[in-house]
C-alpha cells in the first residue's frame, strides 16, 4: 500500500483494521500529514516483512512499539531525526532487528540509528540530511549522541549505499560510518555506493577501505571524485557482472572508460546503468590538450555503446560533448544503437546538427554583438525574426529534406521513457542550504542552435513519461512542447528551465496550449526568470486533471493572486503549491496563508510554500519542507542514473 495524498487519518485507521493482517509490505514513505496515533496503528499489521516509514512522524518510542508488533519484518525505512535515543528501543524490539536484513535510514541528526541493532544486515542504505546550523543560526556538532553504539555490524553486507546532502556535518557523521567498515571490509559485499556532492576528502580510513576492496569482485561501484581523481584506485579494483557504474564529475578520460571500466572494450552484456554526468573528459582520448569546444572522439564513444548494447539508463549530462562532423559518427547516431534505453540525459549542445545550413542557425540571424546581449540578458533586448515549425514531427527536415540527427535518435529509441535535456552552463537559480544564485553563465555556441526544431522531434517518444529540458536559448515560439503534449500522452512529469532568450518568455501561448493535452501530468517544475503566473497560464494547466505538485521557480517574475486561487480550487488533486518569485514577502505571505486556510482541510497532505527567491531567508524557510517534495521536484538535477536500478523496493 502507499498512501495517496488525499488520504486522511481516520481512512487510513479504518483501512489497517480492516485488512492489517493480510498486509505483508506496506510503503508509507512521504506520508508526512499522518498523526503519529495512525502510525500506531502499524501494528495490527502482524505479518509485515517489509515497512517504510521514510518521511513520517517517528519517535524512538513510537519505533519500538511497531518493531515488538512485527516479528516477521526482514526490510525496513525509517527517518532518525532530533531526540531519537536507542536507550528507548524495548528488547522486543531490538530483537525484531536482529532478524532485519535491509535498512534503509535516512538522518536529519547525528546518530547511528538502529544499525548497530540490526545483526544481519545484507543491504544498509543510507540518507544523511541534517543541517550544519540550527534554526538559531548555531553551528551543529557532528559528534554522535551520548551513549550510542559505535560497532554497527556489517559483516554480511552485500550492498552499501550512502548519499549526502552538502554540507560539513554530514560529512563527518559519514566517516564514523564508514571508520568501522574500513577496519573488517565485508567478505561478501558486491555493492559499494557513496554520492558527495563537491568534495570529500580520504583519510586513513578510507585509504585502508579501498586498499582492502581490491580484493572484493564488485557489480556496482560509485565512489566521491575526490577518491577517483588523480588516483590509481580504479587499477586494483575488480568486476564481475557489473550492472552499474556511476563516476559523476570526476576526471575519467576516454582511455580511462575503455580499460578499467568497460574492460578493453569486451562484451559487457550485464551493465544496465552508466551515470557519466559531469566526465567532461571521459570521451576525449587525450585530456591534456582538450577545450570545451572540441569535438568528442567518435571512436570511445562507438566501442562504448558496442561493448554496452544492453545499456537502460545512460547520463550523459553537464558536460561539452560536441558530436563529429564526419558522416555516421555524430553522437546522435551512435546512440542510436542503443535500442534498449528507458532513461536518457544529455548536453544541449550534444544534440546539435553542424551539418545544418548557416542560414537556419539562430546565431546568424543578428549580428553577433546583437546575439551576445540577446543571451546573456543584458541591456534593451533585440526583437529577431522568429522562424515557424511545422506542428507535424514528419514535416521537420530542414530546406534540403535532411533529417536532423537527433530525431534519428528519437525515432530509434522506442522505449525511452525519460529524457533530459540540460545545457552544459545551466545552474539552478535555486541550490540546498544556500541563497539563490542571481546570475546563471551564457550557453556555449553549439547549444544555441538547439531549439523548437529539436523539441518537437520528442514527441515522437509515445511513451514519453518525465521530460526535462533546461537551457534550449533558441526556443523561441515553443511550437514543439505543442507537438509533445498532443503525442506523449503518458507524460507525468515536467520539468522546464531556461527555454528561450533570457527576459522574454516568448513560449508562454505554446506552454499554455501543450498543457491542455496533458492530462496525466503529475509534476511540473517551471524555472524561467520574468515569469507571469497570470490568469492565462493557470487556466490552462487547470486542464491537467492528474495535477498533483506545482514548483515556480522565477528571479523577477510575478504572480495573480484570484489566478492561483482560482486553480487551486480548482485542480482538487493538488497537494504542493511552491512559488519562488520576485514578488514581496508580505505578497507572498499573504497567498500562502489563504491557500493553507482555504484548502488544507480537505487536503490533509498539503504543502505550501510562497516566499521570494532572492530573499536572505529562502534556505530558511524550505528547512520543513517534506524531503519527497524537496529531493523530487523542487531541487533541480539530473535524476538519470542517478543510482542504481530498484536500489529500494
Amino acid at each position: 500500500m502507499s498512501c495517496p495524498g488525499e488520504a486522511g487519518d481516520e481512512k487510513v485507521k479504518q483501512l489497517l483494521k480492516e485488512i492489517g493482517l493480510q498486509i505483508q509490505e506496506l510503503n508509507m514513505s512521504g506520508c508526512y500529514w499522518l498523526l503519529g496515533s495512525t502510525i500506531d496503528q502499524v501494528t495490527r499489521c502482524k505479518n509485515m516483512v517489509k515497512l517504510d516509514l521514510s518521511g513520517c512522524r517517528l519517535t524512538s518510542i513510537r519505533l519500538s512499539k511497531i518493531l515488538s508488533a512485527l516479528q516477521n519484518l526482514r526490510s525496513l525505512a525509517i527517518d532518525v531525526t532530533s531526540g531519537f535515543d536507542s536507550g528507548q528501543l524495548s528488547s522486543e524490539c531490538k530483537a525484531t532487528l536482529r532478524r532485519v536484513t535491509e535498512l534503509k535510514q535516512t538522518l536529519f541528526t547525528p546518530s547511528y540509528g538502529v544499525v548497530p541493532c540490526c545483526l544481519t544486515l545484507e543491504r544498509l542504505l543510507l540518507y544523511f540530511e541534517i543541517l550544519d546550523l540550527s534554526r538559531e543560526g548555531t553551528m551543529l556538532s557532528g559528534q554522535l549522541m551520548v551513549g550510542e553504539s559505535n560497532v554497527p555490524h556489517y559483516q554480511n553486507l552485500r550492498l552499501f549505499y550512502a548519499r549526502l546532502a552538502p554540507g560539513y556535518i554530514n560529512q563527518e557523521v559519514m566517516r564514523l560510518y564508514l571508520a568501522v567498515l574500513s577496519v573488517s571490509t565485508p567478505k561478501n559485499l558486491q555493492a559499494f555506493l557513496i554520492s558527495v556532492p563537491g568534495s570529500f576528502s580520504e583519510s586513513g580510513a578510507t585509504q585502508n577501505l579501498l586498499d582492502s576492496m581490491a580484493h572484493l569482485s564488485l557489480s556496482a561501484l560509485q565512489l566521491p571524485k575526490s577518491w577517483l581523481n588523480g588516483s590509481s584506485v580504479l587499477q586494483h579494483l575488480k568486476f564481475s557482472n557489473p550492472f552499474y557504474f556511476s563516476f559523476s564529475r570526476c576526471t575519467l578520460s576516454g582511455n580511462q572508460l575503455i580499460q578499467r571500466i568497460l574492460n578493453g572494450g569486451n562484451y559487457l552484456k550485464s551493465l544496465v546503468s552508466l551515470n557519466l554526468s559531469g566526465c567532461v573528459n571521459c570521451l576525449s582520448s587525450d585530456s591534456s590538450f582538450r577545450k570545451a569546444e572540441d569535438d568528442i572522439d567518435a571512436s570511445i564513444l562507438e566501442t562504448l555503446v558496442t561493448s554496452c548494447m544492453h545499456l537502460r539508463h545512460l547520463n550523459l549530462s553537464a558536460a561539452h560533448h560536441h558530436g563529429a562532423e564526419a558522416s555516421g559518427k555524430h553522437l546522435c547516431i551512435l546512440l542510436a544503437t542503443l535500442r534498449h534505453l528507458c532513461s536518457l540525459a544529455l548536453p544541449v549542445c550534444s544534440i546539435a546538427d553542424v551539418s545544418k545550413n548557416s542560414d537556419q542557425l539562430l546565431g546568424q540571424t543578428v549580428s553577433p554583438a546583437s546575439t551576445s546581449t540577446v543571451y546573456k540578458g543584458f541591456g534593451k533586448k533585440i526583437r529577431i525574426g522568429v522562424p515557424t515549425y511545422p506542428r507535424i514531427v514528419s514535416e521537420q527536415t530542414d530546406s534540403v529534406g535532411q533529417i536532423s540527427v537527433f530525431r534519428i535518435l528519437m525515432e530509434s529509441l522506442p522505449f525511452l521513457s525519460h529524457l533530459e535535456l540540460i545545457g552544459s552552463s545551466f545552474s539552478s537559480a535555486m541550490p540546498r542550504n544556500e541563497p539563490a544564485i542571481r546570475n546563471s553563465l551564457p550557453p556555449c555556441l553549439r547549444a544555441q542552435k538547439v531549439g523548437d526544431e529539436e523539441v518537437a522531434a520528442i514527441s515522437l517518444l509515445r511513451f514519453l513519461r518525465s521530460l526535462t529540458l533546461a537551457q534550449l536559448p533558441a526556443t523561441l515560439t515553443g511550437s514543439g512542447l505543442v507537438s509533445i503534449g498532443m503525442k506523449c500522452q503518458h507524460l507525468q512529469v515536467l520539468s522546464l528551465a531556461n527555454l528561450g532568450m533570457m527576459g522574454k518568455v516568448a513560449y508562454m501561448p505554446s506552454l499554455c496550449e501543450m498543457l491542455k493535452h496533458c492530462k496525466c501530468l503529475k509534476d511540473l517544475r517551471l524555472e524561467q526568470p520574468y515569469f507571469t503566473a497570470n490568469a492565462l497560464f493557470f487556466q490552462a494547466l487547470s486542464h491537467c486533471s492528474a495535477l498533483q505538485r506545482v514548483c515556480i521557480i522565477s528571479r523577477n517574475g510575478t504572480f495573480q493572486f484570484d489566478a492561483v486561487m482560482s486553480f487551486m480550487d480548482c485542480c482538487q488533486n493538488v497537494i504542493m503549491c511552491h512559488m519562488f518569485t520576485g514578488e514581496s514577502l508580505t505578497a507572498c505571505r499573504n497567498l500562502q496563508r489563504s491557500i493553507i486556510q482555504s484548502f488544507q482541510k480537505e487536503r490533509p497532505a498539503l504543502n505550501v510554500v510562497i516566499f521570494p527567491l532572492l530573499h536572505e531567508g529562502l534556505a530558511d524557510d524550505i528547512r520543513d519542507v517534506p524531503m519527497m517534495h524537496l529531493d523530487e521536484i523542487t531541487l533541480f538535477k539530473s535524476r538519470v542514473a542517478e543510482q542504481p536500478p530498484r536500489l529500494w523496493w
